[in-house]
């Protein structure tokens, strides 16, 4: 099982505070960690249609539906994609692995197909709207992966070495790879605690955004979570997370702009 907390108890482990009030439908939601270790247990097809068709019931801009996901399922294709996920093991061992694309491909040929100029694909709008089509999607898939006792894990590392993804997916222009995402059935007592966040007043703004945001209190959360969890790196999140803006933390990432104008999603 995922997670068995109650509402208010996620609502501590979120927050560090008791809830105002008590809304346990809500529980299922706040329960979601990341799972990087899978039962030998596979995931029947027809559930994973009925996850893609979740993934495909999200909110899609102007109905353009401008994302596409890629399967890896035999074991020499998920032994080629391995070393361009950077070699993670949840990549090598999750009963499905999907990656995520943005996808202005499939758009152009059907404005094509209608007697439209597809020029205009390449505005930096169009890749805005792909990347975000593809969030919602995903995040619907995993809330009802999730609901069904499967766990979930995002892959960034997808992101690293875009030409390798593109030859080994037989990706077209106007596709990018945005991240992979494992699912499988926990393993039973390898299911992590679920890590703080944000105290709301630091990401819900009522009416204008604040003039100076305080970030010592979550600082604090963060690195009693980290500390308690032995997660390498600076404990406090303000300084782990300015560590990652560095150029060598960012890696070949840093060249993606490059590499989206290449393939005609970015232009303009």
């Amino acid at each position: 099982m995922i997670g068995q907390e109650s509402y208010a108890e996620a609502f501590r482990q979120r927050y560090g505070q008791d809830p105002s009030t008590e809304l346990e439908s809500v529980a299922p939601f706040l329960r979601h960690r990341s799972v990087r270790r899978y039962a030998d247990q596979p995931i029947n097809r027809s559930l994973i249609e009925g996850l893609v068709a979740a993934a495909q019931s999200a909110s899609t801009s102007s109905n353009l539906q401008l994302w596409s996901i890629v399967s890896v399922q035999d074991p020499d294709n998920r032994k080629r994609i391995l070393p361009l996920a950077a070699n993670q093991t949840q990549v090598a061992t999750a009963p499905w692995f999907f990656v995520f694309l943005a996808d202005t491909h499939r758009l152009a040929h059907a404005a094509e197909s209608a007697g439209f100029d597809p020029a205009n694909l390449d505005l930096a709008e169009f890749y805005t709207m792909a990347v975000v089509d593809a969030a919602l999607a995903a995040e619907r898939m995993v809330v009802t992966a999730e609901h069904h006792g499967i766990g979930a894990c995002y892959i960034g590392a997808m992101r690293d070495n875009p030409a390798g993804v593109t030859e080994a997916l037989n990706l077209p222009e106007g596709v990018f790879a945005l991240f992979g995402l494992c699912l499988g059935y926990p393993l039973e007592g390898r299911v992590g605690k679920i890590k703080p966040k944000l105290a709301q007043s630091e990401v819900w703004f009522e009416e204008t955004y604040p003039e100076s945001i305080d970030l010592s209190e979550y600082d604090a959360r963060a690195a009693a979570f980290n500390l308690d969890q032995k997660i390498q790196g600076p404990p406090a999140w303000s300084t782990k997370s300015g560590e990652r803006l560095n150029t060598e933390r960012i890696g070949a990432r840093a060249d993606q702009l490059e590499w989206l104008q290449s393939i005609g999603l970015i232009r303009r």
